[in-house]
């Protein structure tokens, strides 16, 4: 049996976007369960906007989302150059030998391609099934004329259509697996590949993702680079996940779970052919699982850049402290942002005072201080003596008790939400409660 071997061949004019992530992804998903090849090649003949820049950022953002390649420009390979540019006369020797066969002719500087009528053009896809196209339905619907190929253009740069099948025989790439708007362009790479006298390699077309609102995903839609989802607070392996799940999933229906299991268990047959909504409430579900299953050395490892940003001193931060502290958030928290915005309070007053400013009426604080006064007077610092305290003095003094829990929460996390206000007030500690208290003139 054939070896397998795929390839992700981005454009490097612009970064990585979510589109192609999923591409790169479920190839080498491909490669990595039948132990083949996932080759990177860069198709970078529009000149005027490829950038070695932007080549290197996709690389960066594969390297972010974990999927390493085994052949590439950066890592060579037996089947290079691995670069389009790179390439050109390997394209001009085939277009050559188009031309010499009577099959393609010049016009001008360009060489384009004769499209033949009545040739049989379809091919079967391993998740669309079967497509039936004749070479006839090419013809111009207004002119009646068939419309034949560019191979070659006027400056000397292949066409996307004929670079690829070149590319793809030479490399010997046995599975073509890439988005299904490319479903249009195969039966004219059919038609190349059957004029070289080339073997067909295996098409999969994967199906579209669609915004919330069903249309084709854009930047309407909010985030649409890797790395705008690495800001925002995402993990590589999160990503991954939903992406997998974006047309395919493991048995069971299970939503969570990592890549051994995915590489273990995926199927080209088994994608579906329906279009994928990107889902952000899916993707905080995925990320939230695998955020709280992280072992706390990562999760700090993952955490500290976000404190950092926020101006939290880290200087007290001490591995056994802040494990307590997850263990007192439970699984709040949807993405590593997220999570270091509820937890900084645990580290540093500082960020507290930045959100909340202690501003209430004069009656209010009258009533807060009463409250603060007797709960500091308390010689058993516990959540059950504190929260016992709360119930009798609200009902003597005839106030709800979250008229005081709720001050009392935002003087201490700056939050609306928190663990038990009173769990929470017990593990700070009584002298850093009174500081906190003190600031807010509550005391």
């Amino acid at each position: 049996m054939k070896k397998t071997r795929v390839r992700f061949a981005p454009s490097p004019t612009g970064a990585l976007h979510i589109g192609g992530a999923h591409t790169a992804l479920f190839n080498w998903l491909w490669a990595r369960h039948t132990g083949g090849s996932f080759i990177l090649r860069i198709e970078d003949t529009d000149r005027a906007r490829s950038t070695e820049e932007y080549e290197q950022t996709i690389m960066d953002g594969m390297k972010w989302m974990n999927l390493d390649w085994d052949e590439g420009p950066d890592v060579g390979g037996d089947y290079g150059p691995y670069r389009q540019a790179e390439r050109l006369d390997l394209y001009g020797k085939y277009a050559e030998e188009l031309l010499e066969q009577g099959k393609a002719y010049r016009d001008g500087d360009a060489i384009i391609f004769k499209v033949p009528l009545g040739e049989d053009i379809g091919f079967q896809d391993v998740v669309y099934g079967s497509i039936e196209v004749i070479s006839d339905s090419l013809k111009d619907g207004r002119t009646g004329e068939m419309k034949d190929i560019v191979l070659i253009k006027s400056d000397g740069m292949p066409t996307y259509n004929f670079a690829v099948v070149v590319d793809d025989h030479l490399m010997e790439i046995s599975h073509v697996i890439r988005g299904e708007d490319h479903i249009s362009n195969t039966p004219k790479q059919v038609l190349l590949y059957k004029a070289l006298g080339w073997e067909l390699p295996q098409f999969a077309h994967l199906p579209m993702i669609l915004g919330k609102d069903k249309k084709k995903l854009s930047k309407r839609h909010g985030a649409t680079s890797v790395y705008d989802y690495r800001d925002m607070g995402y993990m590589p392996d999160s990503v991954f996940n939903f992406l997998a799940l974006l047309g395919w999933s493991p048995a069971g229906d299970r939503e969570i779970f990592g890549r051994d299991l995915a590489i273990e268990e995926f199927e080209l047959k088994d994608v579906n052919r329906k279009p994928s909504v990107l889902d952000m409430d899916k993707l905080n579900f995925v990320n939230q699982g695998h955020l709280h299953a992280l072992p706390v050395t990562e999760k700090i490892a993952m955490l500290k850049p976000f404190w950092e940003e926020a101006g939290v001193d880290l200087s007290k931060l001490e591995e056994s402290y802040m494990e307590k502290a997850f263990d007192m958030m439970g699984g709040r928290g949807r993405t590593v942002k997220d999570l270091a915005e509820f937890t900084d309070y645990f580290l540093d007053f500082a960020p507290v005072t930045k959100r909340y400013k202690g501003d209430v009426d004069d009656n209010t604080r009258k009533t807060l201080k009463g409250f603060f006064s007797g709960l500091v007077a308390l010689e058993s610092w516990t959540a059950t003596s504190m929260e016992a305290f709360a119930r009798d003095w609200t009902a003597a003094n005839d106030v709800k008790l979250k008229d005081v829990a709720m001050p009392m929460r935002f003087a201490i996390t700056g939050h609306k939400v928190s663990p038990g206000i009173f769990e929470l007030a017990e593990f700070l500690g009584k002298d850093e409660i009174r500081r906190r208290l003190e600031h807010f003139n509550f005391l």
